[in-house]
């Protein structure tokens, strides 16, 4: 028994003894009968690879064996996992946090995104508190297609009586504390006054961390600092319109969260190795968040101290393995895999992942009594040559492997600059800095208009130097204005918020736009940075496809599955469907019946299996957006019309996507709709309709060339 675990165990004895029980213990009930859950823990990676990036070196997962065997031969490691476009960072959270894309819960673009004001766009992060507004408007951040603020993620547990704990996942905590600091504490607070006072501090104190309070929690209703969770937009359960959250509190921060946790006024929660978390290397600076990069013994370290104090259900976040995490950082900070810095922070990773779950089992806390759900937010394309990794054959475990100069980096150049003819110094756009940008155009003028024609034309012939190979190559690999958009559910209630059109390009540039000046010499126009070497935002396959594993109650033993197609909507409906409980929304994704116990599912997903499998495969390659229908229509009809000059060819192609989408919508509605009765409201399938819908979806995809 290791040193972490006798220590939790001792930290649970001392509250038994103190007589303070598990703050939900009584009030919090999750799971169907024989499946009960006490917990349920959400963890999702920033970056962390099921497959090898170089053939000849284990993948991230495979250098973590703690968790990959847990899920391996505890539950089920789903293989054919995907995001949704764009797959980025924020994106992929959101929408693994809701079960629905971007359309409908606001954010489908990037870590940063653009909204047109007056003439001009302004860009902010997507990453905001779940009430905060958009930048400068009054458009909620996370707006839904009522134009409100969409459903929390955390309300059908706290309504259960069970409380909510999040370490760094987008937008649950506090994002940018000088904002959400006044919002929830007013301008005139002493949290104010301490950010005024010292900013680093109470973003240590105020930001990335929450604890959402069931009503009569013993956690929020022992602290003076609780404060009112307000969300006046949340629908009424029994479907009488919104404010149907109140009486609710919330703790924000570890300057309140910590001393609920610790039942005393001490604000220091250490991670896995016992070191004290807080903003500054080796437990130095100030107690509290780190920042948005947790290791995984600071994220999983302030679970445990979570699920210790009697949290039944927590999220968190953590840190990719391929970036340098060192302190201070290095000059070189991107690596390739096989290096050395890459292979210490993955055995960091896997010990942290060994001391969790040792932990976790001391305190009673097994997947007997516990759902896991593990995910990475999407997966990096390596910008580099792993051809040219020294010395050859090198594997990063006996052999470490090393990068030339050359062989490792995104190419970096600014897409304004790159423009000719009539479009040279053309400075009327912004993006959003990516290798797969939005372009809004200044004074966002119609698809048809023929600035936006011509310079979705230029993209589309755009030229790049790449390194990496040596060679001039095509910047563009796939196009998408309005009409894709909508079919890849990106366009939101705020139309303000979408891009003119969005340049899907090869995944080793990264595009910025500083400076004015043409570009007119190429290679010149683009440079190789190794700071970074990871690139996501885009389409391609690499990016796209990631992995789910699902540990637990109710769960299914299945090991590496790869037999069924899913995303990251699928994500929330599975979680509810197990702890029995629902949403006030329509989800976008399904429940992933095939991998869970046939009496943790109602009768209703029982019967018919066999048909209701083939119903959801059918759904999401019509739906989801890398399913079959969302990449050939992208890489296809999208990208043809775009680049076309022929205004004739160019509006029959548009007129095929938005014919493609107004079908495609009435079926997977229907679809959906009967997945969601049947896993939500008791409602067996009609076999029949549900064939004629399979049949229509294999018409659908089958009348695209």
């Amino acid at each position: 028994m290791n040193r972490i675990a006798l220590y939790s165990a001792g930290a649970l004895s001392a509250l038994l003894l103190a007589g303070i029980a598990p703050a939900n213990a009584a009030g919090c009930h999750l799971g169907a009968p024989g499946h009960e859950l006490k917990h349920i823990v959400y963890i999702q990676f920033d970056n962390v690879h099921l497959r090898r990036d170089n053939p000849n070196v284990p993948s991230d997962l495979e250098q973590m064996p703690n968790l990959l065997h847990f899920m391996e031969q505890e539950g089920t490691l789903l293989t054919n996992h995907h995001t949704p476009l764009i797959s980025h960072t924020s994106v992929d959270i959101l929408t693994s946090l809701t079960g629905v894309y971007g359309e409908k819960m606001g954010m489908p673009i990037g870590n940063t995104i653009l909204y047109f004001n007056g003439t001009s766009s302004k860009n902010t992060s997507a990453f905001a508190y779940w009430t905060d507004n958009l930048g400068i408007t009054s458009v909620p951040q996370m707006v839904d297609q009522r134009g409100k603020v969409h459903p929390a993620p955390w309300v059908p547990f706290t309504r259960a009586g069970c409380d909510v704990g999040a370490f760094s996942v987008a937008n649950i905590e506090f994002e940018n504390a000088t904002s959400d600091i006044d919002n929830v504490f007013g301008p005139t607070s002493n949290e104010h006054d301490e950010n005024l006072a010292n900013h680093n501090k109470a973003v240590a104190d105020f930001t990335g961390i929450a604890l959402h309070c069931a009503q009569g929690s013993t956690l929020c209703g022992g602290s003076a600092h609780a404060a009112d969770d307000k969300l006046p937009d949340e629908p009424h359960p029994n479907g009488t319109g919104t404010g149907g959250y109140t009486g609710f509190k919330a703790l924000f921060g570890n300057k309140y969260v910590a001393p609920a946790l610790n039942h005393s006024s001490s604000i220091i929660v250490k991670d896995l190795d016992g070191v004290t978390i807080s903003d500054g290397a080796g437990g130095t600076g100030n107690p509290g968040f780190p920042g948005f990069d947790p290791t995984p013994s600071q994220a999983l370290g302030y679970l445990a101290a979570m699920m210790e104090a009697g949290v039944p259900v927590v999220y968190a976040y953590m840190e990719d393995a391929h970036d340098n995490h060192q302190t201070p950082p290095p000059a070189d900070q991107a690596l390739g895999p096989g290096e050395a810095i890459y292979e210490a922070q993955l055995k960091s990773f896997d010990a942290a992942f060994g001391n969790f779950f040792a932990r976790l089992a001391t305190d009673g806390i097994t997947k007997d009594n516990t759902l896991f759900v593990i995910t990475s937010d999407e997966n990096d394309h390596f910008a580099g040559s792993v051809a040219h990794a020294t010395p050859p054959g090198c594997d990063g475990v006996h052999t470490l492997c090393t990068y030339p100069v050359g062989a490792k980096g995104e190419v970096q150049a600014n897409l304004n600059r790159l423009f000719q003819g009539e479009f040279a110094d053309f400075t009327h756009f912004n993006i959003d800095f990516d290798d797969a940008p939005g372009i809004w155009i200044d004074g966002n003028p119609p698809q048809t208009d023929p600035v936006t024609r011509k310079l979705e034309q230029e993209a589309a012939g755009l030229q790049g130097f790449d390194p990496i190979t040596g060679s001039t190559n095509q910047i563009m690999q796939a196009l998408a204005d309005h009409a894709e958009q909508k079919l890849l559910h990106m366009v939101t209630s705020d139309a303000n918020r979408t891009p003119n059109f969005i340049l899907f390009a090869n995944p080793d540039y990264f595009f910025l736009t500083f400076g004015s000046a043409p570009c007119t010499a190429v290679p010149g126009c683009f440079t190789q940075s190794r700071d970074h070497a990871w690139n996501h935002g885009d389409f391609q396959k690499e990016i796209t496809h990631t992995w789910l594993g699902i540990v637990g109650p109710g769960v299914k033993e299945k090991g590496r599955f790869g037999e069924l197609f899913t995303d990251h909507t699928d994500i929330r409906p599975t979680i509810l469907s197990l702890a029995h409980l629902k949403d006030d929304y329509a989800h976008d994704g399904r429940v992933v019946f095939e991998i869970l116990k046939g009496d943790a599912l109602p009768d209703s997903l029982r019967d018919d299996r066999k048909t209701l499998s083939r119903l959801a495969e059918a759904y999401k390659q019509i739906n989801a957006p890398v399913g079959k229908l969302g990449i050939k229509t992208l890489t296809g009809i999208s990208t043809r019309a775009l680049k076309s000059t022929d205004p004739a060819v160019y509006a029959a192609l548009e007129d095929k996507i938005e014919d493609l989408t107004e079908k495609r919508n009435k079926i997977a509605g229907k679809m959906i709709a009967m997945l969601e009765n049947a896993a939500f409201k008791g409602q067996e399938i009609d076999e029949e309709d549900a064939e004629h819908l399979i049949h229509e979806a294999k018409e659908l995809l089958e009348s695209i060339d």
